[in-house]
């Protein structure tokens, strides 16, 4: 059995009140514990930090995935942030950086244009699957239950002498990889993506490549008080390009 290694990464805490702590979430640490990963997750660290073992997720995201997560720690406040996610409460902005090229046709789905004479903005949607056991998330010919609309931004750099730029994504929904589905079928795979278009195996000691997506940005009404809330990751893109 692997020894589960040291993520030499922190999170920070942007915003705790009696019933939630907010994350801002490093790439590599898993939001919860699952296979080998248990000491080094983002739950995990926060109920040891607190000495408070009723701290749940209120939401998850992928373990490479960094950006802002919410923690409830009232336990009589859990059924109320948990149903703000599942209700599709919130409003949800992404960044990414992939590359700057012409989009490909989609194999399943659509991608329309907002503007016909303008590539982007563009809403992808699609149907995407997810089964047990099997790695990677697939589209197919289904009703589509996955949308994002995605924007380019303008902030350029070059990795290994290829063009790559931000991408702002809105996704509506939230399938398992969605964001990294719907990029990689308009031939825009994220970089750092060790998923898709194909599974690469990495060292899992290895934290030198993370995916270059981030949650930046979390929007909603708080449910117990109603007060706007708004939370921004600070976690750079490319930091280590």
């Amino acid at each position: 059995m692997l020894e589960e290694p040291h993520i030499p990464l922190e999170y920070e805490v942007l915003y705790e009140d009696a019933n939630i702590i907010v994350i801002d979430k490093p790439h590599f640490l898993a939001t919860t514990p699952r296979g080998m990963w248990y000491r080094e997750t983002a739950l995990i660290r926060l109920r040891e930090r607190y000495g408070e073992p009723d701290i749940v997720p209120a939401h998850r995201l992928d373990r490479l995935t960094a950006g802002v997560v919410v923690f409830v720690r009232n336990p009589a406040a859990r059924g109320a942030y948990q149903m703000l996610f599942q209700n599709r409460k919130t409003v949800k902005t992404y960044e990414c950086l992939a590359p700057l090229a012409p989009v490909r046709r989609p194999r399943y789905g659509t991608a329309v244009r907002i503007d016909r004479h303008m590539p982007f903005p563009l809403v992808r949607r699609s149907h995407i699957n997810k089964d047990r056991g099997r790695l990677q998330a697939y589209e197919s010919a289904d009703v589509p239950n996955a949308e994002t609309l995605v924007e380019r931004g303008s902030d350029v750099r070059h990795v290994d002498g290829d063009p790559y730029v931000n991408y702002t994504l809105r996704p509506k929904t939230g399938k398992t990889h969605q964001l990294r589905v719907h990029m990689n079928s308009l031939g825009l795979a994220i970089l750092g993506d060790d998923f898709y278009p194909e599974v690469v195996q990495c060292a899992y000691d290895d934290f030198s490549r993370p995916l270059e997506l981030v949650a930046r940005e979390l929007r909603f009404d708080d449910p117990l008080t109603g007060e706007s809330r708004r939370f921004v990751s600070r976690v750079p893109l490319g930091a280590g390009l």
